[in-house]
């Protein structure tokens, strides 16, 4: 048995009828110079033979009689197979338009909390002799670091060892309502225990960074905290998802970042800015304040972790008022510098540690009811994620993995989530929203690839290049 951490928790009770908590992670498989065979039954045999090293897809979820303290992970499961793996075929001429439409409707439904928390959807009829790996896992089960190396231990890296297995997994057996509450009495006892340290720990960071926060230079194109403007993006979230996706040149971004002086994450950033301007100016007619971004930061990197969240979350202003590239790459850096340095002061793993205390009885009905309400999250408008994926190209039951996409949950009030995913040549962008929000799903991705070549002319540097190895643009 485990306990659900607090991060972990609050990704379980925020999950509504309108705002699934699953996260996507799509791989698409290149079969066009495999030689032999390739198919579900390969991919269903890869899966089987991996499972002992995919812990997390093992686990179910318990919860406590009267919602005494956080559930539990039951782990070492059975897995139906039959039911967690399935096929589904996109419609021609299958490229990335269909595929993306595919996915889409795939995380437009939950998932089932009586089964182990994840679906792998094998997706056929891809053009070019292409298949792709839909996984749909909960954020309550893995963050991006852990997804990351889950994702590693799925493929065949170059050079790494191969461990599969035919063995039948063990079943698990199930706890007593007494053994569960014992359990979390125990915790109940440590998280007292702790509290004292919590609070200090807390005051120190809220005087560190008020101390701070009188020595920096007033800059007047920074949106200020707790105040996110309006926005076409911000609205009660629909339950259904739409999703897009595009590929850039991971080598031109690292160019751009290094010719800037600027960090790779900035970049990322600074292109975010410009595509959403673009994209507030056509819906909303202006685009004349500084918006909000929420972006994740691990405090666990360890490539060894293939489960759990531990994340903490920083706000960055996005100048997307800012027509002049290179004015808006400035600021960006400018703003993602001072969220890294309010994040450091108060402490990185602070908002986990205070979700610990998070009110079972209590949070799902707070989450629910601020779900239907929602129309406008003063604390964000955006959610933008930078996962550092496999630098080596991975295989899947033999055949290589052309591109990966990775993309998070919708909160409340805010209809757009982009995860950007580096993997071996690319720099995978994957946009998650609802269909509420864009006529056409690939206007936000298109707005990125849009706003990097501006960025890249700005710079003086050639223009951006199609990425050979991933799907054509849709």
């Amino acid at each position: 048995m485990k306990r659900l951490n607090g991060m972990d928790a609050m990704l379980l009770y925020s999950e509504t009828p309108n705002l699934h908590t699953h996260t996507l992670k799509v791989a698409v498989i290149d079969t066009s110079e495999f030689d032999g065979d390739f198919g579900f039954e390969v991919f269903r045999q890869t899966i089987a033979r991996r499972l002992h090293l995919l812990d997390p897809l093992r686990y179910r979820l318990v919860d406590i009689p009267w919602r005494l303290h956080h559930p539990m992970w039951m782990q070492d499961c059975p897995v139906d197979l039959d039911y967690h793996l399935r096929r589904v075929r996109v419609p021609a001429p299958g490229g990335r338009r269909e595929l993306d439409a595919v996915i889409g409707q795939i995380a437009s439904t939950p998932l089932d909390r009586s089964r182990p928390l994840w679906e792998f959807h094998f997706a056929e009829g891809l053009a070019a002799d292409r298949f792709a790996l839909i996984g749909k896992v909960h954020h309550t089960l893995a963050d991006g670091v852990a997804s990351a190396n889950l994702l590693a231990r799925l493929m065949d890296l170059v050079d790494a060892p191969q461990d599969e297995r035919d063995e039948p997994l063990q079943a698990c057996e199930e706890p007593s309502p007494g053994d569960l509450l014992w359990e979390a009495q125990r915790d109940h006892f440590q998280n007292i225990a702790e509290l004292p340290g919590l609070i200090s720990d807390i005051a120190r960071g809220v005087v560190r960074l008020r101390r701070r926060s009188k020595e920096r230079r007033k800059v007047a194109d920074l949106a200020k905290p707790f105040n996110a403007p309006p926005t076409f993006l911000n609205h009660v979230v629909s339950p259904v998802r739409t999703f897009a996706t595009a590929t850039l040149s991971l080598a031109e971004v690292k160019e751009t970042a290094k010719h800037l002086g600027v960090t790779f994450n900035d970049v990322v950033l600074a292109v975010a800015a410009g595509g959403l301007r673009e994209l507030m100016l056509r819906y909303d007619g202006h685009a004349d304040r500084p918006i909000l971004a929420t972006v994740p930061v691990s405090t666990d990197r360890s490539t060894e972790r293939i489960t759990g969240n531990e994340i903490g979350g920083m706000m960055v202003s996005l100048p997307v008022h800012m027509p002049d590239p290179m004015e808006r790459v400035k600021l960006t850096s400018v703003a993602s510098t001072r969220a890294k340095e309010t994040n450091d002061l108060l402490g990185p793993t602070l908002q986990g540690r205070l979700l610990e205390y998070l009110p079972p009885p209590l949070a799902p009905a707070l989450f629910k009811a601020q779900a239907k309400r929602a129309d406008h999250n003063r604390l964000m408008n955006v959610a933008i994620s930078n996962v550092p994926g496999p630098r080596q190209r991975g295989h899947i039951g033999g055949a290589p993995v052309s591109e990966i996409y990775s993309v998070g949950v919708l909160s409340a009030g805010s209809a757009f989530n982009m995860t950007v995913w580096s993997y071996v040549d690319q720099l995978d962008i994957a946009v998650l929203s609802d269909d509420r929000t864009f006529a056409e799903p690939h206007e936000s991705t298109d707005a990125m690839v849009h706003a990097f070549d501006e960025l890249r002319q700005a710079c003086g540097l050639p223009a951006a290049t199609t990425v050979d190895t991933a799907l054509p643009p849709a």
